[in-house]
């Protein structure tokens, strides 16, 4: 039966940058196998499968998938479905509640109007980030990432786990020349890292831009070898920062650029507020464009 789609670039205002997606509006009907040969079809790092929710009160229910299984959330998914859901209802603004394997996501979206294909979205992030119980060395993320020690860390921040309810392994580095000259080495990733070693985040500070840090995002166990924006990433991002940094309780606005090195330049925007010392409440958000749109025969 026919089944409308559409690709878009999330995390960007501009076409042919950001991180492609595709959004399979018509997904009733399939089962799993089906989705990850569509996916498989699309070849793009996450294709997402709109469905009926369970619960009438919410937009859509969504299934996401790489080329490698399904993910409980993700990022740039939720945000380029949300922007796709709203303009295929034609909302200049307004919020959705999408349900996720990893629980009902509120997300505040806005078009450029009737017959836009621009839009922009910032959800909720459902699950608190914490850092996950790991001993990783600098040494192991050196040799993984091929470059030296030195170039490991910077002032408190270390390597750490951490999730919001996709784990990754946060390696800070030195500056942007070590951001640039990172290259993982796959047989070091798994002699060294093991399944810590299957979404590796790099990030530093932005000392030349105007963001906040810089990043990227390797990741040949889940089926892709670098990431353009990594959502689920950045919702993890607040429980490194306390790590490492002290917050005063406040609200905090944090803005990642990535995909620069890949030539998709990608812009994050991630807030979290800090009460009595813990993170109580995170947001991620950003630009989506839609570029394509098809049917799918199967």
């Amino acid at each position: 039966m026919p089944r409308r789609y559409v690709i878009l670039d999330v995390f960007t205002e501009r076409p042919l940058g950001g991180n492609p997606l595709a959004v399979v509006l018509d997904s009733q009907g399939l089962d799993e196998a089906a989705m990850h040969h569509i996916t498989r079809e699309f070849n793009l790092s996450e294709t997402v499968f709109v469905l009926p929710p369970r619960d009438p009160a919410n937009q859509a229910r969504l299934r996401i998938f790489t080329t490698a299984h399904e993910l409980p959330f993700a990022g740039h998914p939720t945000v380029g479905a949300a922007v796709a859901l709203a303009l295929e209802g034609k909302r200049d603004s307004g919020t959705l509640l999408i349900e996720e394997t990893v629980g009902i996501l509120r997300c505040e979206v806005s078009t450029q109007g009737a017959g836009s294909r621009k839009g922009a979205a910032t959800f909720i992030v459902p699950r608190q980030s914490v850092l996950e119980e790991a001993e990783v060395s600098r040494r192991e993320c050196a040799d993984a990432l091929s470059l030296s020690l030195e170039d490991i860390g910077f002032d408190a921040h270390r390597p750490v786990v951490a999730s919001a309810g996709v784990p990754f392994l946060f390696v800070p580095l030195a500056n942007l020349t070590a951001l640039a000259r990172a290259r993982p080495d796959e047989s070091a990733f798994i002699r060294s890292l093991g399944a810590f070693g299957e979404a590796m985040y790099l990030y530093t500070l932005d000392e030349e831009g105007d963001a906040d840090f810089r990043a990227r995002m390797f990741s040949p166990g889940i089926g892709s070898e670098e990431d353009p924006a990594t959502g689920a990433a950045a919702a993890a991002f607040p429980a490194v920062l306390m790590d490492a940094e002290a917050r005063v309780d406040a609200k905090h606005r944090v803005r990642i650029d990535q995909g620069f090195e890949m030539g998709r330049p990608s812009r994050i925007n991630l807030g979290f507020t800090v009460k009595d010392g813990k993170v109580t409440q995170a947001t991620i958000g950003g630009a989506a464009v839609v570029i394509a749109e098809g049917v799918l025969h199967v």
